[in-house]
């Protein structure tokens, strides 16, 4: 749907989906020539600091897959998109070699250069939660965009219905593409479901802007 918006704006779309949304894909993204737009619309995941400190080292050192992510102590680590093929590290198990394991943590993408990339768009469960360091700040998904260079982010804080994130998705990229800037674009479709979902604020409040 977005990449038809797009397309009639005589704007190039390149899509990955199915088989072809592997992680090496998204990573090859990373460059002077990276994309003004990045639209990510699949599984994300952030697990919270809570396990004790002192039984987490011997669990990460004989632990493979979701459990070595969960129990990791770099926030980064325990944020992350799934990719195509994540299903088998995700369980733990083994890999073909010279191919990337279809996670992407926001270390991995902390350590991309994506700063010609202006908007980010996290259509994911959770890609706006991460850990709290003090004045540091969030660090989760949108810490690791941050870091690559990306100027705005649309994230999520929790599991918005999908019915309502097309609508979402669909009233910003024409209040976009009609000519309005990242921020109105976004406060504009704020204020339309607001209106539309006046006392079901958990339809699309979860989606944020961040700069």
């Amino acid at each position: 749907m977005i990449s038809a918006k797009l397309k009639k704006k005589s704007i190039t779309t390149t899509t990955y989906s199915g088989t072809d949304a592997l992680e090496e894909s998204f990573l090859s993204l990373s460059g002077k020539n990276s994309p003004s737009v990045i639209h990510l619309a699949t599984h994300g995941f952030y697990f919270p600091d809570t396990f004790i400190e002192k039984n987490r080292n011997n669990i990460m050192f004989s632990s493979k897959g979701e459990v070595r992510l969960r129990y990791s102590d770099d926030p980064l680590l325990r944020s992350g998109l799934l990719m195509a093929g994540a299903n088998l590290a995700w369980k733990g198990q083994s890999l073909p070699t010279h191919v990337e394991d279809g996670i992407l943590t926001a270390k991995e993408v902390s350590n991309m250069n994506l700063m010609n990339t202006e908007l980010v768009v996290l259509s994911a469960c959770q890609s706006g939660l991460g850990d709290v360091k003090g004045s540091e700040g969030v660090e989760g998904l949108q810490r690791g965009f941050k870091m690559a260079g990306v100027k705005y982010i649309i994230i999520s804080l929790w599991q918005v219905p999908d019915i309502e994130t097309i609508e979402f998705m669909d009233t910003f990229y024409n209040n976009w593409l009609e000519g309005k800037d990242i921020r109105m674009a976004f406060h504009a479709t704020q204020n339309k479901m607001r209106n539309k979902y006046k006392d079901e604020p958990f339809m699309w409040a979860g989606f944020v802007l961040m700069e």
